[in-house]
C-alpha cells in the first residue's frame, strides 16, 4: 500500500527547472528524509504535496486521490497533512494552547474540550507540561518548534511534511526537536522530511533521497546512500557535509 505517490512531477520557477521528473513513493509508517545541497529542490516538493505550490508537469496522489487535479479541494487535502517549516509560524498574540486547539476547532470541527485535552495530551508527551498558557515569546527557540510539531499533530493528519525544522536553532536546542520526531517515528507517524543532520537522517529514516538540481539522482536505505552510494554526485555532497562537521 502506498500513502503518498509522486509521479513524474516537475516544476518551473522563471524558466528555471527546480524540480526535474520527481519519482517517488511513501508506505503508511514510512519515514523518508530528503537530503541535498540548498536548492536541490527539497523545500519546494514539500510544498507541491502541500499544494502551496501547483506542479507543472506530473501527478502527486494521497492515497487513491489525485490531488494535483485542479478541481481538488485543496483545503479537504491539506486537513490530512501536517506541515511544519523552519520558522516556527506560531501566532505571537495567542496562547500555546489556543495555537495548538485553532485548527482541530475551526478547520476539523473538534469540540473545544476535546481540542484542548488532545492539546494537554500532546504538550504532557513532549515535555511541555505547564506551557499551555504560556506565549511563544516566552519559549525557547526548542520549545516553540516543539509547540509548532504539536500544532501539525492535534489535526491527526495522515501525513507530516516537516522542512528543516532544526535550522533555525542553536546547536544546544537541535536534540530537543529531533526527540520529538524519533519519538513520532516510534508511534507509527507517516514523514517526508527535509534535513541536513545527515546523522540523524541515517538513524531515523527508512529511505534516504538524494536531490541534485531537481532531480533525485539516488534513493535507498540509509546504510546504502550514506556508506556506499552509486552516483559519484552523492559521494561529493556527503563528503562535503562530512568536511563541515556536520555528520
Amino acid at each position: 500500500m502506498t500513502l503518498l505517490s509522486i509521479e513524474g512531477v516537475w516544476k518551473n520557477y522563471h524558466g528555471h527547472h527546480v524540480l526535474r521528473g520527481i519519482d517517488l513513493e511513501v508506505r503508511p509508517h514510512e519515514v523518508v528524509s530528503l537530503i541535498g545541497a540548498s536548492g536541490s529542490g527539497k523545500s519546494t516538493l514539500l510544498r507541491c504535496v502541500n499544494l502551496l505550490e501547483t506542479v507543472d508537469d506530473g501527478t502527486i496522489r494521497l492515497e487513491d486521490q489525485d490531488i494535483t487535479d485542479p478541481r481538488v479541494d485543496v483545503d479537504g487535502v491539506r486537513k490530512q497533512l501536517g506541515i511544519v517549516f523552519q520558522a516556527f509560524n506560531l501566532f505571537p498574540h495567542m496562547s500555546v494552547l489556543d495555537n495548538i486547539t485553532l485548527a482541530p476547532r475551526r478547520v476539523h470541527g473538534v469540540s473545544k474540550a476535546e481540542a484542548e485535552q488532545r492539546a494537554h495530551d500532546l504538550l504532557g508527551r513532549f515535555g511541555l507540561d505547564g506551557k499551555a498558557t504560556a506565549y511563544p515569546d516566552q519559549l525557547s527557540g526548542g520549545q516553540q518548534q516543539r509547540v509548532a510539531i504539536i500544532r501539525a499533530m492535534a489535526t491527526q493528519p495522515k501525513l507530516m511534511l516537516l522542512d528543516e525544522v532544526t535550522s533555525a536553532l542553536d546547536p544546544a536546542l537541535v536534540t530537543e526537536v529531533l526527540g520529538v520526531i524519533r519519538e513520532l517515528k516510534d508511534a507509527g507517524m507517516t514523514m517526508v522530511l527535509t534535513t541536513h543532520e545527515m546523522g540523524f537522517c541515517r538513524d531515523i529514516a527508512d529511505t534516504v533521497c538524494f536531490l541534485d538540481e531537481g532531480v533525485l539522482l539516488e534513493k535507498g536505505p540509509p546504510e546504502k546512500i550514506f556508506s556506499d552510494p552509486d552516483h559519484q554526485r552523492t559521494r561529493d555532497f556527503l563528503r562535503s557535509v562530512l568536511e563541515s562537521g556536520r555528520f
